[in-house]
């Protein structure tokens, strides 16, 4: 059950939507609404209780928030179509109720993991029921109305429409098509229409009005008025919005298509069907895929149901969040991150390499290898020839920010892995994309021109982890000399790890008695000056410049990855100083369970006096580092099920975990509690695929992620390497003893070697990796500490004009 909230603070009701003070006029003959082009368009609030979406051919996704539809996706997951659709009850006297701003509402599903739902909103003077599902041939919403209460109340819907993803542009109309009262509303190639029929399955809509958001709008009539006093025909183009008076008893049905009479006839074919029959349909089709997963995974029995219900609910975030129209593929988020603060569609209807790997894991665990096979399809489809992915991308692969981060490159190979340790890689050819994939990795590793949070380079301990483990699994798709490659320089970044992310000494160890700990991150400097010092590194999200914090200071959790991944083990000395450090410096305990943030000096999140997030901010705790820090418990031999307990408790009353949940004193205004949802997205896929994997994981005893190549090359070990390697875009300046020096170019070449100042001079050709790559293996194993290695090189350019020193260190 939800709170109430205060009336001026309601998500999805910006302040300038209240009385403007300008006067509206009765209709005039011509039937145009005045006020164009309306108030600047925003979405509504990220808070939902429930997404779903059908199983059948329709192309529709929905949200639910504060007991209302909130955006419908349609035809792909990545665009919204209306900001909302809502509901006002009113009576006699001025008496007007906009349920959303009641807020006293419950929301439950109305079959076990299915994403069909029954909203209950109460009041002192009525009831409202909805049931809600999707029609699972046709693209259109069902959503059932009831009205309890005195006789003398009325029920009416407003709808927002934001077609083509934007609230600009729209036009709206109340109309007759083939006999029927309909409002529709068009932009660009989009229509929709919302009909509606009583209990006999007559047309039920009573008078109607378009108008222009913040002007003339139906919610303005009520808010100036008391009562539906306008009657406008038609809106537009700018930021509309529709009203239309029901019966007590209705179904409505929302349709979309190509152009308005398309949308309404679907949504009036969707209402000649009884809305049990369509329900039914929904929810059988739903109970056959569920079925279909458990064959292949189960719900574990020893967990409290609160766990188990949270199960069900993330399973159906998962599922809901793919597309259709580009199988496999799936968006970060279908909500918008602050979004009753703006009108920009939002980064999180994009695809992130990463996080749809992270979810494709996630239906791994659940069953549901159908749908993770086709996500590696996707990726490997959209695969840059160099090797990469973009940082992110429309559904269609068209990229949106283009930055580098590593493991983006390193997560697609695990996933292949993944299905083929569990026999389900089938016939999908993988050998050139992990080729690929572990060349990237490999010419231009082990830096990162951004973190997994994406913004500072260099070397991070999660984006290595990924990365060591993707060069290991993927050497198994491999023929030689690719795989002795790929699993040599994974085993020199796998010894390097320590000397690259960690810092003995400094300020925090000091403060908190350890003898040294992880960093965020490493600047590339490291490679060519152990001596250097870690420098320091931008804070970003910050008003003005970007400041700099020493990164011997700044912390975070990316460490646990390596443990998670079986590259180093939990009782680890360093890896126990470094839980240590960062559970002083980065854990808030709330009264829902303790929350981790990203790193010291984070800025993505609400100002320090709840005001949404507008580029500057203060970050908030991750309920998805919670599930994080559960598994490195497990790891450690402890049971993680009261993370698992957090996650469920940090979710909204629907289940939605969001991305962050606020961490400071209660705002009770901004509706911010400890351990509740912030402005932020929610749900948050990925937040809810760690939620699936950490209770799949405490089942088996350890991580479900975790490659099994990996633990067996490994085995939390740091294990001696036998190669070291220099590239131009990473020079190492040091050298263990006993190794062998491998000099990697990106074209053919013959290495001119020596050592001591140039004696005992070599010359050895390169070879190719068939990695995308050139490398000449040194004879240096014998050479003791101390040596200086020098070496040049002569390619199909001549000499290369330089000199390059490597020396020889003790280990």
């Amino acid at each position: 059950m939800a709170e109430p909230r205060d009336d001026d603070e309601v998500p999805g009701v910006p302040r300038d939507a209240q009385p403007s003070g300008r006067s509206v006029s009765s209709p005039d003959p011509s039937g145009y609404a005045p006020g164009a082009p309306g108030i600047p368009p925003t979405w509504t609030s990220s808070a939902k209780d429930m997404v779903g979406c059908a199983l059948g051919p329709a192309r529709l996704w929905f949200t639910i928030g504060f007991g209302i539809i909130n955006e419908v996706y349609y035809p792909r997951v990545d665009l919204p179509q209306i900001r909302d659709l809502g509901f006002i009850v009113a009576g006699p006297g001025g008496f007007w109720s906009e349920v959303k701003r009641q807020a006293r509402h419950n929301v439950q599903t109305l079959a076990p993991g299915v994403p069909a739902v029954h909203i209950v909103h109460e009041h002192a003077r009525y009831t409202l029921r909805l049931r809600v599902t999707p029609d699972p041939r046709r693209d259109v919403l069902l959503i059932e109305c009831r009205l309890e209460g005195g006789s003398e109340l009325s029920l009416y819907a407003l709808l927002a429409p934001h077609l083509g993803a934007t609230g600009r542009g729209n036009i709206a109309a109340v109309d007759r098509y083939r006999g029927r009262r309909v409002l529709w509303a068009e932009q660009g190639p989009f229509g929709l229409a919302l009909a509606a029929v009583d209990v006999g399955a007559r047309d039920a809509f009573r008078r109607a009005s378009a108008g222009y958001v913040g002007g003339s709008d139906g919610w303005q009539d009520f808010n100036r008025n008391g009562a539906m006093t306008w009657q406008f025909a038609t809106a537009g183009p700018g930021n509309v919005a529709l009203i239309g008076e029901l019966p007590r008893q209705a179904v409505l049905g929302l349709g979309f298509g190509s152009g308005r009479e398309a949308a309404a006839t679907l949504a009036v074919s969707s209402l000649m069907q009884p809305f049990e029959d369509i329900l039914q349909h929904q929810i059988a089709d739903w109970a056959g895929w569920q079925a279909r997963c458990s064959e292949r995974s189960s719900v574990p029995l020893d967990v409290p149901a609160s766990i188990r219900e949270q199960f069900a609910v993330s399973a159906i975030v998962l599922r809901a969040h793919l597309d259709k129209t580009y199988p496999g593929a799936m968006v970060a988020s279908l909500s918008v991150p602050w979004g009753d603060h703006g009108d920009e569609r939002g980064g999180y209807h994009l695809v992130w390499p990463r996080d749809l790997v992270e979810c494709a894991g996630a239906l791994l665990a659940l069953g549901a290898e159908v749908e993770a096979s086709d996500t590696l399809r996707y990726l490997i489809a959209t695969q840059n020839e160099d090797g990469h992915w973009y940082q992110n991308q429309w559904l269609g692969g068209t990229p949106f920010w283009q930055g580098v981060q590593l493991d983006e490159s390193a997560f697609p190979v695990l996933l292949a892995s993944a299905l083929h340790e569990r026999g389900q890689l089938g016939s999908i050819a993988v050998v050139d994309m992990v080729r690929r994939a572990l060349g990237y990795i490999a010419r231009t590793g082990p830096a990162s021109d951004q973190d997994r949070w994406e913004e500072d380079g260099g070397i991070n301990p999660f984006t290595l982890a990924v990365s060591i483990a993707a060069l290991v699994t993927g050497a198994e798709f491999l023929t030689p000399p690719a795989r002795g490659w790929a699993l040599a320089l994974a085993d020199f970044w796998n010894a390097q790890i320590e000397a690259w992310s960690t810092v003995a000494g400094g300020p925090l160890a000091e403060r908190l008695g350890v003898s040294g700990h992880y960093t965020r991150v490493a600047p590339r400097q490291i490679l060519t000056d152990p001596d250097a010092g870690p420098g320091s590194i931008p804070l970003y999200n910050r008003r003005g410049d970007p400041s700099k914090i020493a990164a011997e200071q700044q912390v975070s959790t990316e460490f646990l990855q390596l443990v998670r991944f079986g590259l180093r083990r939990a009782d680890d000395p360093l890896i126990r100083a470094s839980v240590k450090v960062v559970d002083a410096v980065l854990k808030t305990d709330t009264p829902r369970g303790p929350v981790w943030h990203r790193y010291n000096g984070d800025g993505y999140g609400e100002r320090a006096d709840g005001a949404a997030y507008d580029g500057t901010g203060i970050g908030r705790g991750w309920p998805l580092l919670t599930g994080e820090r559960g598994h490195y418990e497990l790891c450690a031999g402890n049971d993680p099920l009261s993370y698992l307990e957090a996650m469920a408790a940090m979710a909204s009353p629907g289940g939605m975990i969001p991305e962050q949940v606020w961490d400071a004193e209660p705002i009770p205004r901004r509706w911010l509690y400890p351990g509740s949802a912030t402005g932020s997205a929610m749900p948050l896929a990925w937040a809810h695929a760690e939620f699936i994997k950490l209770l799949e994981s405490r089942q088996r005893g350890r991580p479900f992620d975790r490659p099994r190549a990996v633990w067996e090359r490994y085995g939390g070990r740091k294990l001696p390497a036998h190669h070291a390697f220099w590239w131009r875009h990473a020079p190492v300046a040091t050298m263990a003893a006993g190794v062998r020096l491998v000099i990697a170019l990106t074209e053919p070449a013959i290495i001119h070697w020596g050592h001591g100042g140039w004696h005992e001079v070599n010359d050895v050709p390169t070879g190719d990796t068939e990695l995308g790559f050139h490398a000449a293996e040194l004879d240096t194993s014998l050479l003791p500490p101390g040596t200086r290695i020098d070496f040049t090189w002569c390619d199909t350019n001549g000499w290369h004009g330089s000199d390059y020193a490597v020396r020889v260190i003790g280990d």
